[in-house]
């Protein structure tokens, strides 16, 4: 491992400035970083250590949000009651994300950060193959390799990696914004948006979109989260894996709705690990708005919304996998589990 040196800032301007050197990494719960580092993935010449910003753990309703600091950690969020009564596909995301011990450690902010669980991507350099993550222009061996828990959305033939975070597909479908500060001062940034799939990301930058996973600028840190309160919402989150205990999803879905006498007057569904973002499923809500929530709408909508999937040689159960884990998770919101 490459030496580092090591600040704690105690106050954001404090953060941001040692960020702003050359070789500075953010961590805080170090979950995901220090694996990084372990690989090969990352050589900061210096960590700063966020955990001690005052107030960045702070959950609390105001303004009709739901706000939850980036440092509160998963368990913390996943037992937090306003969390579970206003936000349980956050609540039941994070509890789903790690094993307790992890969860004890890891941030909510540093979660949505990880990347892929991609085996050619997270072996110990060098590499034996060919990874665009890891080495531009080098190609992608998962493409016609090992990909039976990659992308069938919104890949390109450069990477077909996807983004394994829970919370990040929770706060996807529940309409949630990140609340980010750096150089250039703060911003807003929809978690809709915040991630990038692969073809969006060789969009905004063909020379790089391999390594372009989101929308946070050079030097930026995610300061906290805000999820707005919708009055009778429900939401509710499913993870498939291949054991209950501590494991990455094969397929994830999050739902919220709301109903009036058995109609849909809102309904938002995404999906996880089928993408290099978590992947709404915005054909399907429209669907559903107005119609009664019935099993047999509810499947022949989502189906419908996945019908631009392309699986990889390896992967065609993700469709039907991630169409059930959202009917479950969609019903389960609408108290018909």
């Amino acid at each position: 491992m490459r030496e580092f040196t090591y600040a704690a800032p105690e106050r954001p301007a404090l953060a941001l400035a040692a960020l702003a050197r050359a070789g500075a990494a953010p961590i805080a719960g170090g979950t995901e970083l220090l694996n990084w580092m372990r690989l090969g993935i990352a050589e900061p010449a210096e960590l700063v250590d966020v955990g001690r910003i005052g107030g960045w753990d702070r959950i609390a309703l105001e303004d009709g949000m739901l706000h939850i600091g980036a440092l509160a950690t998963l368990n913390a969020v996943e037992a937090h009651e306003d969390v579970r009564r206003y936000a349980a596909a956050l609540s039941q995301a994070c509890l789903k994300a790690a094993s307790a011990q992890v969860r004890n450690r890891a941030t909510l902010g540093g979660n949505v950060l990880q990347k892929t669980r991609c085996e050619y991507f997270r072996a110990e350099a060098p590499l034996p193959w060919p990874c665009n993550k890891r080495d531009p222009g080098s190609g992608c061996a998962a493409r016609h390799g090992v990909n039976e828990r990659h992308a069938i959305l919104g890949w390109t033939d450069a990477c077909v990696a996807t983004q394994p975070s829970d919370p990040a597909v929770a706060l996807a479908c529940l309409d949630a914004e990140a609340d980010v500060i750096g150089p250039d001062g703060p911003r807003s940034i929809a978690m809709t948006e915040f991630h990038l799939s692969q073809a969006q990301a060789a969009e905004l930058s063909p020379g790089r979109a391999a390594q372009l996973e989101t929308r946070l600028a050079p030097g930026e840190l995610i300061a906290g989260y805000r999820i707005p309160l919708r009055e009778g919402e429900r939401s509710a989150y499913v993870k498939v894996r291949e054991r209950e205990s501590f494991e990455y999803a094969l397929v994830a879905a999050a739902a919220a709705v709301r109903l009036e006498g058995g109609v849909v007057r809102e309904a938002r569904l995404a999906l996880g690990s089928v993408a290099q973002k978590p992947w709404r499923l915005d054909a399907a809500e429209a669907v559903l708005a107005g119609a009664p929530l019935t099993r047999e709408i509810a499947r022949s909508a989502i189906r419908a919304a996945l019908a631009d999937a392309r699986p990889l040689a390896m992967n065609a159960y993700k469709i039907e996998m991630g169409a059930n884990a959202a009917l479950r998770a969609l019903l389960a919101a609408g108290g018909q589990a």
